[in-house]
């Protein structure tokens, strides 16, 4: 299957190939030659959009098997149009490259692993696997801070099986298989399969929102982007109206 969000995160649009149509729970999972649709993986929920204008309800992986959960079934053999919703990727795209900036500053200032993450539709938390306060986490979203500022391209690419063994990154999970690593200069390498803004200016800004303990280390909740700003301007007109 080709999985052209890592070809480019960019295509929305694009033409298919029905080759499975497989009836669970209620829904059909329809497997494609190809797809823009990223699934739900490695923390992070699945794209949203539609194919042949039907919407998607769900996108899942299993064994490298991409499945687009409809309503309605399709042929094996038919030609379909899928689109992605755009203000999702994005507002993803921006979450997920600001977790790695944040858990990239972590590892190199404290030497923490970032042991669990979650990217929902409100909020973005990050695990650690050592103890720090809100005052030192200051230091480290100013710093993540001039780190988008500064606009520093993001590379995601696969590495052949030689340069990986050379390479050090961090990986939350043992991978099998083929290993995409996210890469930011100076700031992060990460074994990560998901979608990534182009460069760091894309995430336009990241908020530290909140730190507390979690199973000996601590659980941080960040927002990025756009999120960022809708949080900061809710809270002032909360502040205005009092």
């Amino acid at each position: 299957m080709e999985k052209i969000f890592y070809e480019d995160t960019h295509i929305l649009r694009f033409e298919a190939t029905v080759l499975e149509c497989i009836p669970a729970d209620g829904l059909f999972h329809i497997v494609l030659d190809r797809t823009a649709f990223f699934p739900e993986e490695g923390g992070q929920l699945a794209d949203t959009g539609t194919l042949n204008n039907l919407p998607v309800r769900d996108v899942s992986i299993v064994k490298d098997t991409i499945y687009h959960h409809m309503d309605m079934p399709f042929e094996v053999g038919t030609t379909v149009m899928g689109c992605v919703d755009w203000e999702r990727r994005f507002d993803f795209m921006q979450q997920h490259s600001g977790e790695h900036i944040i858990s990239g500053l972590l590892h190199k200032h404290y030497g923490f692993h970032n042991v669990g993450f979650h990217l929902g539709l409100t909020e973005v938390t990050l695990d650690f696997d050592g103890i720090i306060g809100m005052e030192a986490l200051r230091d480290i979203e100013a710093e993540a801070n001039q780190i988008v500022f500064s606009n520093r391209p993001i590379h995601c690419f696969f590495p052949d099986r030689d340069e990986l063994e050379t390479m050090e990154y961090r990986s939350k999970i043992e991978i099998e298989g083929a290993v995409r690593i996210v890469e930011i200069p100076g700031v992060d390498v990460c074994a990560c399969c998901a979608p990534h803004v182009g460069s760091t200016a894309e995430i336009g800004i990241i908020k530290i929102t909140g730190v507390q303990s979690h199973r000996g280390g601590v659980r941080i909740n960040i927002l990025c982007g756009a999120r960022a700003i809708k949080d900061s301007t809710t809270k002032q007109d909360s502040f205005n109206s009092l």
